[in-house]
């Protein structure tokens, strides 16, 4: 099989108009903190790479504090922001090098201090988790409550390969507003997951469910899922596996069966994800090599562990009709088994991102949800 890997000044040409944008991965951050990065690197070595990343943050790590102290909260928010996305640039794609895993601690450092300044705070919350030996022992979450009376619903949501729970506050921040309360994991094998992605790695959810009906301020009969990309892949996983717990579950440009097999993985070389996608797939098994992910890819399809043809909670299928990432055949093949599904297919790439696609989503969440 061919792998293939993007020179530094290929990655930068693919990704000049988002960060013009400001958009995913580049929230928070400006144009110009890139280019200066793209400027100097010379290579996509990844501790090259978080260093390069971590030099641009740290002055407005810097700013942040001292905006803090002389109690310019605004400034101080901004400038922590700033600092977390650029560490979060540091650690991407995945936590999968020691300057990696360092500036992840960074950038949810600077998350965190920016997010005791937001409307709605976020909490670090900490559910316990019946783990094997070697495993970890708690779900970490960031869950956000409303102002609202009552026992309010729940989106539990989580993101993808890259985008990992401190990355989501403005998602899915809608939802706050509609009157539900949000709670926010990792996906296994990533960031503060106690497990590594495996054919039962679901079992994390147990934690989060056991977590919201402790809470009386909590409705766990109103709790609706949502997982982006890779989360897509759980999405659909746990709809099947929890199916009496969720009442609905969004799978959001996920993959299933097709994007696991060796034609894929070759083909998905050539798409739009900028660099490392077999190896940052790979490291979600703590593993590390293109080959890794060829070799071991196939152990989680849902079609061979027979889950697509058992009764789920309503999904709400949503992607990019030519996805370039995961293969547009995962979500077609889940229209094919079991229970009838909701599906909505977008022009364009990965995750089917138009003007209509969130407040698409928002909208039958908040229906699952019975809100408005």
């Amino acid at each position: 099989m061919n792998r293939y890997t993007r020179s530094v000044s290929a990655v930068w040409a693919n990704w000049k108009e988002a960060a013009r944008l400001g958009v995913y991965p580049f929230d928070y951050t400006s144009y110009e903190d890139h280019e200066q990065v793209f400027r100097r690197l010379r290579t996509l070595d990844r501790e090259a790479w978080a260093d390069a990343y971590s030099a641009v943050a740290e002055p407005f790590e810097r700013a942040a504090g001292a905006a803090e102290r002389e109690g310019d909260l605004d400034a101080a928010r901004r400038n922590y922001l700033r600092a977390s996305g650029l560490y979060r640039m540091a650690r991407w794609p995945a936590c999968n090098s020691p300057g990696k895993k360092a500036a992840y601690e960074k950038s949810k450092e600077m998350f965190l201090a920016a997010a005791k300044h937001f409307s709605v705070p976020v909490e670090r919350v900490e559910m316990p988790f019946d783990g094997r030996p070697g495993e970890g022992k708690v779900v970490l979450g960031d869950f956000r409550k409303p102002s609202v009376p009552g026992r309010l619903p729940v989106l539990l949501a989580w993101g993808g390969l890259d985008y990992y729970k401190e990355d989501t506050a403005d998602l899915f921040a809608p939802l706050l507003n509609k009157g539900a309360a949000t709670l926010v994991i990792d996906i296994p094998g990533t960031a503060d997951a106690p497990v590594l992605a495996s054919a039962d790695a679901e079992r994390m959810w147990d934690a989060a469910f056991a977590w919201i009906r402790s809470r009386r301020d909590l409705d766990g009969n109103r709790v609706v899922g949502w997982g982006l990309s890779t989360g897509g892949y759980w999405a659909a996983k746990v709809a099947h596996t929890h199916a009496e717990q969720f009442s609905g579950v969004v799978d959001h440009g996920g993959c299933c069966h097709y994007t696991f097999q060796p034609e894929w993985i070759e083909k998905a070389q050539y798409g739009t994800y900028p660099f490392e996608l077999a190896e940052t797939l790979a490291s979600t098994l703590g593993l590390n090599t293109f080959e890794d992910w060829v070799a071991n890819a196939p152990k989680l399809s849902l079609l061979e562990q027979g889950w697509l043809d058992r009764p789920s909670a309503p999904l709400l299928l949503i992607n990019g009709t030519a996805d370039t990432v995961f293969s547009p055949q995962d979500m077609h093949l889940l229209l094919q088994h079991g229970r009838p599904k909701t599906a909505r297919f977008y022009p364009g790439d990965h995750m089917g991102i138009t003007p209509d696609t969130l407040p698409t989503i928002y909208a039958w969440i908040a229906e699952r949800m019975g809100l408005r």
